[in-house]
């Protein structure tokens, strides 16, 4: 029997890219949003399974398993899984750093400590409003 692997899980850090990209695997729960937020790193979502909303400033879009969203730095965003299904994407940050905030969330999630490289510093998150309102219609079809 295969183990459930632990989420999130730190593919690619800022050491192995000359502080250039991360990539974190997460597999956001139904429900699951974090706030409305920015900061001045690109992300990019590449959604492998299930599908979720995200928010880009204003706008809502769903996007699926094989399909991307990218949020350019000091842009607001978030994503929520509202399918009541399970989902599996890969966030991409350039440059790098934000993967130890997902190290540090495994490591509580643990009941671990941190790798010591994920206690450095994370670049500043701002946020600006709540987590995506499973009730909302602006994004329902």
């Amino acid at each position: 029997m295969t183990a459930t692997p632990s989420w999130p899980r730190v593919l690619l850090r800022s050491e192995d890219s000359d502080h250039h990209l991360s990539v974190i695997e997460t597999a956001p729960a139904p429900g699951v949003s974090p706030p409305l937020h920015s900061h001045a790193f690109d992300e990019t979502f590449y959604v492998m399974e299930g599908e979720l909303i995200f928010q880009l400033r204003d706008e809502y879009f769903t996007v699926g398993a094989g399909q991307l969203a990218f949020a350019p730095r000091g842009v607001p965003h978030t994503y929520a899984n509202l399918s009541g299904a399970p989902a599996h994407q890969l966030i991409i940050c350039t440059p790098a750093g934000f993967e130890r905030y997902f190290a540090r969330m495994a490591a509580e999630r643990q009941g671990t400590e941190p790798p010591e490289w994920a206690k450095q510093p994370l670049p500043e998150v701002t946020t600006l409003g709540p987590p995506i309102d499973p009730d909302a219609a602006a994004y329902q079809s």
